[in-house]
């Protein structure tokens, strides 16, 4: 579903103040992986794929190019940082980077690590043909250890 063609909506989501990012208005069972530079790294158990997280900046910004150039580089660190332990964590052939921002308008990136066989192999992820939970009873809990690990050695 996308928010920006609800154009007063929008342009309230827009907004710092009114931001639903910025207000921490979001979901209680979303957890705060780690703070990094210049972003924070957030994960849930109702996802598409085992390892799925997300990386939201920590300023207001609609798109990349709402970045100030350093905020955009250390942006753009903390991308490599997270895919590194993130490949290391999961043991990933491939990692899926992906920017939307089409439900709520602050800079964040998705990330889907991919697997030889995995559910979605040769097409696109799509989040309504998954009936959670991916993870059996502790494994969620177990990948954010050792994803916090991997981010404080890597």
């Amino acid at each position: 579903m996308s928010g920006w063609n609800h154009p007063e909506q929008w342009a309230a989501y827009c907004r710092e103040e009114t931001c639903p990012v910025c207000c921490r208005q979001g979901p209680s069972y979303i957890l705060n992986v780690a703070n990094l530079r210049a972003s924070r790294l957030i994960a849930h158990e109702r996802v598409a794929l085992k390892g799925y997280c997300c990386l939201v900046v920590h300023r207001h910004a609609v798109e990349m190019h709402d970045l100030s150039p350093a905020d955009a580089a250390a942006f753009m660190q903390d991308i490599q940082t997270v895919s590194r332990a993130l490949k290391m964590v999961t043991g990933a052939i491939k990692i899926n980077y992906e920017i939307h921002g089409n439900t709520i308008p602050h800079l964040h990136m998705h990330f889907f690590p991919r697997h030889i066989g995995d559910r979605f192999e040769g097409q696109p992820i799509d989040w309504r043909l998954v009936e959670p939970p991916v993870y059996q009873p502790g494994e969620f809990q177990e990948f954010v250890a050792r994803l916090r690990e991997a981010l404080n050695h890597g």
